[in-house]
């Protein structure tokens, strides 16, 4: 009898069909893991520069400081590389004027903000690299292990029926063997679930502090002020900032 519940009894009598299940599950969990580490120190270091970059916007005195730096450092998070396709837009623009005069100047306004929205893509695309194929395992891998079941237990039946022994005893190693792949199956697909929503719960907040700080780099370019968090008043700078870049690109119509 323990010989018979044994797991090495029962993967060395796997079938085809069988082998081909343990397969794929085996597939589906070296992916996902893999993604799963690599993604979450990905997730883990592009906080860190992140939170650097905002630091050195925030503390910057004017356009051309956050330009130098990033001109220095690179473009390593989704910020910085915001501020970059903002700079890239005006340098189309003008390589020589400053952001305010390019708006005073009738520049137009659609092309620093498709350049903005262009960035957002680009890092939304690039923070959900992955992210398909661990739903994919989530959601398949127990009914891969589902049919891994069936199948064994279709054939455990078939045996026992050959041998016309039907006791208890006999039947539940082979039935309790197959059972197995269900387990399999749910084991390969809780990580995968469980990274899937917590990946895209950290896209989500990361998403949303991009626009939001997408709308304060366009105040800032068409305005040349920004409006920092560490000021006392934040609503009230804020509220002025919008009044301004409001009134600047009213102007330039």
């Amino acid at each position: 009898m323990n010989e018979t519940l044994d797991l090495a009894h029962f993967f060395a009598h796997t079938d085809a069909v069988a082998r081909l299940v343990l397969g794929l599950l085996l597939l589906g969990s070296v992916a996902s893991w893999y993604l799963i580490v690599t993604k979450g120190i990905q997730v883990y270091r592009m906080g860190r520069k992140s939170r650097q970059f905002l630091k050195t916007f925030w503390d910057a005195p004017n356009l051309e400081a956050v330009a130098r730096h990033i001109r220095e450092k690179g473009s390593r998070d989704p910020f910085s590389h915001l501020l970059h396709h903002g700079f890239t837009a005006l340098d189309h623009l003008s390589r020589r004027q400053e952001a305010a005069s390019l708006i005073d100047a009738g520049a137009p306004d659609d092309m620093l903000t498709r350049a903005l929205r262009r960035a957002i893509e680009e890092d939304k695309s690039a923070m959900e690299f992955g992210q398909s194929l661990l739903a994919t395992v989530a959601s398949s891998a127990p009914f891969v292990g589902l049919f891994g079941t069936v199948w064994g237990i279709y054939h455990a039946l078939a045996a026992i029926s050959m041998s016309g022994q039907s006791t208890l005893d006999k039947v539940a190693g082979p039935v309790g063997e197959a059972l197995i792949m269900t387990g399999i199956g749910l084991a390969v697909a809780i990580p995968a679930a469980i990274a899937y929503n917590s990946f895209a719960r950290v896209n989500r907040n990361t998403l949303s502090k991009l626009n939001s700080f997408a709308y304060d780099v366009f105040n800032f370019m068409a305005t040349g002020i920004k409006a920092s968090p560490r000021t006392a008043d934040t609503g009230a700078t804020s509220d002025k900032v919008i009044e301004l870049a409001r009134a600047q690109l009213q102007a330039s119509h």
